[in-house]
């Protein structure tokens, strides 16, 4: 959200002369207004060059159509080419937005990069950033076709409405909500978990926030997972349903109990916590089996496994998991030829095969 603040600090100053041009208008007249929006327009670019040390381009851009659409309308006597310059600027915009949104390359993410650098855009910092252009883009179309409406077919006073004060409030409503809706769950969702990041030896090396961890696909951050499989007296295995919400491989057959070391927690202290959420386990001997790297696309892990033969009731977490039941070797092996199992677990799979502890 601190990022979406940026874009509306960084965007709305550009079209700041065009709206008192709007005001004046309707207060002193066209020429009278555009000689204040000018002199406002020339005022900011100047401000802006001795706050950032460079002249902004949409402010560049916005005094530009006002010189040349004002200058027009006023040695033509004709306003109309003015009254459509607030959809002309805007098309510009749109243009700029539409190629960031479904184009190959995003050039309002490129160029938060370049001029927001005290914020830190990760892959789903840049998923959220491409879902609110995406609506920023849809409220300046249907700006653009009330401004082109009102300009042929309304008065001047509901032209200079929905040219400019129509135009803060959609954009301020949408921010506004935007801030509401992140300050809400702030307050009532519990704060992000924070994961090790660690090395290939498994040594820790930082930390990161989940959402790091799972959605940054140009430099994957290495964190800690924690797998137990749990077998029975009758050598059948335990396996867990995932629920269709799931971020990773939603509606499959998964290992008994996996999950997240969390930053500050040892192996064993997260694998008790997660068998204890997971399937209501809470005395177990686990034996740990192997170690391993395990990479998709969006997220890069260390697995911990480990095996457990009990007979104890499991009583599964309905919020945690959408179902789990024991299968034998035959009825795993069905559910491997259907694609419904995990690849982790297929993986894993050969290492319990190779230590006969499922029966067939």
């Amino acid at each position: 959200m601190k990022l979406n603040k940026k874009i509306l600090h960084n965007l709305l100053p550009g079209l700041l002369p065009l709206f008192i041009f709007v005001l004046a208008d309707a207060i002193w007249g066209t020429l009278t207004g555009l000689y204040i929006a000018l002199g406002f327009g020339v005022a900011e670019l100047f401000f802006t060059y001795i706050k950032s040390g460079k002249f902004e381009k949409f402010i560049l851009i916005d005094i530009g159509l006002l010189i040349i659409l004002g200058g027009i309308s006023i040695l033509l006597k004709n306003e109309i080419f003015f009254k459509l310059k607030p959809a002309l600027i805007e098309l510009i915009f749109a243009s700029i937005l539409a190629v960031s949104v479904f184009g190959k390359k995003n050039f309002i993410y490129e160029m938060s990069l370049r001029y927001l650098r005290d914020v830190q855009i990760n892959s789903y910092a840049e998923k959220k950033l491409s879902g609110s252009l995406q609506v920023l883009l849809y409220l300046i179309l249907g700006h653009i076709l009330a401004v082109l409406y009102s300009s042929f077919y309304m008065s001047n006073e509901a032209w200079a409405f929905i040219s400019g004060g129509l135009f803060y409030i959609m954009i301020l409503t949408y921010f506004g909500f935007e801030i509401m809706k992140d300050w809400y769950l702030r307050k009532h969702m519990p704060a992000e978990e924070l994961l090790p990041v660690v090395d290939e030896k498994g040594n820790i090396v930082s930390r990161a926030r989940r959402s790091e961890c799972h959605f940054n696909k140009e430099k994957k951050l290495l964190h800690p997972v924690v797998h137990m499989h749990v077998i029975n007296s009758s050598g059948e295995i335990f396996l867990q349903h995932r629920p269709e919400n799931k971020e990773v491989q939603p509606g499959k057959w998964d290992v008994s109990v996996g999950g997240h070391i969390s930053y500050g927690e040892s192996i064993e202290e997260a694998l008790k916590r997660e068998t204890k959420e997971e399937i209501g386990l809470t005395e177990f001997n686990a034996r740990f089996i192997r170690r391993y790297i395990w990479e998709t696309e969006i997220e890069k892990e260390m697995v911990f496994t480990f095996i457990c033969q009990t007979d104890q009731n499991i009583q599964i977490n309905n919020s945690e998991l959408s179902g789990g039941r024991y299968w034998n070797l035959k009825e795993v092996e069905k559910l491997r030829r259907k694609g419904l199992l995990t690849p982790n677990f297929e993986k894993e799979l050969k290492t319990l095969l190779e230590l006969e502890v499922i029966k067939k």
